[in-house]
């Protein structure tokens, strides 16, 4: 017997909370979420965090563009915490933005005047630069090129904070051009963690994340997973890189973290983050811009990321007020199905 389609289901819910109409989006949201995973929406005080199964043809079908879902129960840890990947930079961005509010970091001002253990990094690095990906550094460290394959789970694990600031020591370059930068956006943090006060460490961002943004809002958002998911599948540990990509978030507090950015939300100092602020540098796609942990275009701000087990995706419309977070189980190369969590979430909120 056929069932309800429940990706069409989905979308459904979807669109009434964002009042729209997303049934065109039937074949991307399958393509995005191909093993299942959670698809959550909100706008003003309407949220809706819908959980997907991986698809299963019913007997007696033969062609495989007509089948409907079977329904499915998701494991208890679909809405538990999930592996964020670089889905982390926007917190990292935001954590940032509240140290520059609060008059513990300045946006332009060299990394090294907060001295102690960032006394040494080269002046063209500025907190700015670092969260706009245009501090002049690689994506990686250049031990990452082994690690990550000696290290599956764990490319950075052989470092600590002081490795880490030796390599943005070592391989700072000339400024200004757009370079994705894991090495940066985890520099950054450890900045961040400083400049609060706290040891410059991941723990220690992990700590002024909390006190600042995190605990705030009231989000569960943490460095660690909770057991639930933790026995899933083992999580990619990024190290002394945490703020890069090392945060564990529920559905929910991704959907409030991102209305926190808008006018008129709950945040406890007003919007969060520095979001309206965009820059155009060279080496960014036609029609993108980027500003403190986020990628942008006009009015939508977006990020996605990538884990050994999963993928992640999330996005607000400044206009609308418009959120959308996608979580799929399954982790993907850098091309292919990852690009389809992105354009689902600009498709659905364009």
């Amino acid at each position: 017997m056929f069932r309800r389609d429940a990706h069409r289901a989905a979308l459904r819910g979807v669109g009434d909370v964002l009042g729209r109409d997303l049934s065109a989006l039937r074949a991307l949201l399958r393509a995005a979420l191909p093993h299942g995973g959670v698809i959550a929406a909100a706008r003003g005080e309407a949220r809706v965090v819908t959980a997907l199964g991986a698809p299963r043809v019913t007997p007696g079908q033969h062609d495989p563009h007509d089948w409907t879902l079977d329904p499915w129960e998701p494991d208890r840890w679909e809405l538990d915490r999930w592996e964020l990947a670089s889905v982390s930079k926007p917190f990292t961005g935001a954590l940032a933005a509240a140290l520059v509010d609060s008059g513990r970091l300045e946006w332009h001002a060299p990394l090294s005047a907060l001295g102690g253990p960032l006394r040494g990094v080269p002046r063209t690095v500025t907190a700015w630069r670092l969260a706009t990906h245009t501090a002049g550094l690689p994506p990686h460290p250049a031990r990452a090129t082994l690690t990550v394959l000696t290290r599956y789970h764990d490319p950075y694990g052989g470092m600590d904070a002081r490795a880490v600031l030796g390599s943005v020591r070592r391989w700072a370059g000339v400024p200004g051009r757009f370079v994705y930068s894991n090495l940066g956006v985890g520099a950054l943090a450890l900045a961040c963690a400083a400049a609060a006060g706290e040891e410059c460490s991941a723990d220690g961002y992990g700590r002024a994340l909390r006190r600042h943004v995190t605990g705030p809002l009231n989000l569960d958002v943490s460095l660690v997973p909770r057991r639930a998911a933790a026995a899933h599948a083992p999580h990619t540990a990024f190290g002394p890189l945490a703020g890069a990509g090392g945060l564990f978030a529920t559905p929910d507090a991704l959907l409030s973290f991102a209305q926190a950015h808008l006018p008129g939300t709950a945040a406890p100092t007003g919007p969060l983050g520095a979001w309206q602020d965009t820059v155009r540098p060279p080496g960014l796609p036609p029609g993108m811009q980027v500003s403190a942990g986020w990628l942008a275009r006009g009015p939508l701000r977006w990020h996605d990321g990538v884990a050994r087990h999963t993928r992640t995706g999330l996005a607000f419309h400044a206009q609308t007020g418009a959120v959308l977070a996608v979580l799929a189980r399954g982790g993907e190369p850098l091309l292919g199905r990852r690009a389809q969590v992105t354009r689902l979430l600009l498709r659905a909120l364009e």
